[in-house]
């Protein structure tokens, strides 16, 4: 649902025998598919709660990105397992979007060689694979020892963070991009200027509605901002001090 009257007044965590759960008063959360909302880690604990507590007088479940991945994490809806997880993601890089260029128009051509080229060639050199670009609408040959690069190195995380990774790279529409954005190489608001490259070429060209754009422009950078967050916590072992809750 879009919206729903905020019915708790009061949020708060608490460690279970599974994890960290959420309060709502004194109703713990739970699933879509009625499961206990129980995630690994305090901190993301912390962070779904503000998402929470930050509701007014309406609940817009639109707007909580941490929530809902948790949610998918937890109720698992598509029944996929790790391997499958992996090759998802993966599979991104045959059509990856700073891999397919133009050659017309001439400007547009040479923004994309000029904004994309840096972060392919640093792809390349961060886990020594071989990816390249192609002007063809077949897009470029990627090797399978690239993919399988990426299959080993997706592997080193848990299923809550490559649930985390695959929803970058869903909003980004690029393998390269979201492990850029993860690996903290370059800022949520870079990946996103390097996804909408085109677009924003488009705009400055012909203008824009200007609303819809900012719109398109702010969700997008929450969304990949949630994604890369939830990584990141869900990567993390180590559990917050209680004096930075305090604080």
């Amino acid at each position: 649902p879009p919206e729903r009257k905020r019915f708790y007044q009061n949020v708060s965590i608490s460690q279970g025998e599974g994890g960290f759960e959420i309060n709502l008063d004194h109703r713990k959360l739970k699933t879509p598919h009625a499961k206990l909302f129980t995630v690994p880690s305090e901190a993301l604990a912390i962070a779904v709660a503000t998402e929470w507590d930050s509701q007014k007088d309406t609940i817009k479940f639109y707007t909580m990105h941490l929530t809902t991945l948790c949610n998918t994490a937890l109720d698992n809806p598509t029944q996929r397992n790790k391997t499958q997880l992996i090759r998802a993601a993966v599979k991104f890089l045959e059509t990856d979007t700073v891999c397919y260029r133009v050659e017309e128009p001439a400007a547009l051509a040479e923004l994309q060689k000029n904004e994309w080229d840096p972060i392919v060639t640093w792809a390349e050199k961060r886990y020594n694979v071989v990816i390249g670009s192609s002007t063809s609408i077949l897009g470029p040959n990627i090797p399978a020892s690239t993919k399988e690069t990426f299959i080993m190195h997706l592997a080193s995380y848990n299923m809550w963070a490559l649930q985390g990774i695959e929803y970058v790279i869903t909003q980004l529409k690029s393998l390269i991009l979201s492990m850029g954005l993860i690996d903290r190489h370059i800022t949520v608001e870079k990946a996103v200027l390097l996804s909408r490259l085109e677009e924003e070429y488009q705009i400055q060209r012909w203008g824009n509605v200007e609303w819809a754009h900012d719109y398109d422009l702010c969700e997008l950078r929450a969304r990949a901002a949630a994604g890369t967050l939830f990584v990141h916590l869900c990567s993390e072992s180590s559990t917050v001090k209680h004096k930075l809750l305090q604080d």
